[in-house]
């Protein structure tokens, strides 16, 4: 049988192994940008509404961190989770969890300058409405992230589509262990390695659907965000 002839079979009947790659993948990457958008969105909406010295400083280093070299995120997360490091206690290297962590500091940044973007372009609109309100500072962070929520739907969506394609931090934290730790790109590398291309392909193209798929929803999110802004 072809090659992609098999990689289409593989997905038409649901393979099992694929199948749990693919849970594993959105489980990990999912949750990485949930834990990312809890501390990143306040962060980007901190910086967006306050001044303070360095400010500009930190916000080229915010948007210098979006370009984060996987590998070495994935080296210190390593370290920081081997059984020598400071975190070696809690047990998770070569766990989903390790991985969720590496992702979750690799998407963070993202969403943070995205959101930092979004809020403080709101601010500029709004700060005459808002002091004319006595609004205070927290109140000010709540209200701007609500009205912005089309746009920081799309800095997820960014960040999500960043996590979903990476591999470098999760082979090197998760360890790519097969039924456990085993995600869609490091079990494409793995399996093109072996000449397994049936597997490859079939990944491959879930994981295009699955880009494809975000790019567009932010589309869609946005063209939302227009109407009802409109």
């Amino acid at each position: 049988m072809p090659t992609d002839a098999s990689a289409l079979d593989l997905i038409l009947r649901a393979d099992p192994v694929l199948l749990a790659i693919v849970r594993l993948s959105l489980i990990v990457s999912l949750s990485a940008v949930f834990c990312a958008a809890l501390i990143a969105i306040p962060l980007g909406a901190l910086i967006a509404l306050t001044r303070f010295p360095g400010r500009n400083a930190v916000i080229v280093v915010l948007n210098a961190l979006m370009g984060l070299p996987p590998v070495v995120v994935g080296l210190v997360v390593y370290l920081l989770l081997s059984r020598s490091g400071p975190l070696g206690s809690l047990g998770i290297l070569f766990t989903p969890g390790a991985m969720i962590v590496a992702q979750t500091i690799l998407v963070a940044p993202i969403i943070a300058a995205l959101s930092r973007q979004t809020i403080e372009d709101l601010w500029t609109e709004y700060r005459d409405e808002l002091d004319a309100m006595n609004v205070g500072p927290l109140q000010r962070i709540v209200t701007l992230i609500a009205d912005a929520r089309f746009s920081l739907v799309t800095a997820l969506l960014a960040g999500f589509g960043r996590a979903a394609a990476e591999v470098g931090a999760v082979i090197i934290v998760g360890g790519n262990i097969d039924g456990f730790t085993r995600v869609m790109t490091t079990a494409i590398a793995l399996e093109t390695s072996k000449g397994n291309l049936p597997l490859a392909i079939g990944l491959g193209v879930i994981l295009l659907v699955l880009v494809l798929v975000v790019n567009a929803l932010a589309w869609g999110v946005r063209r939302a965000g227009e109407r009802y802004a409109g």
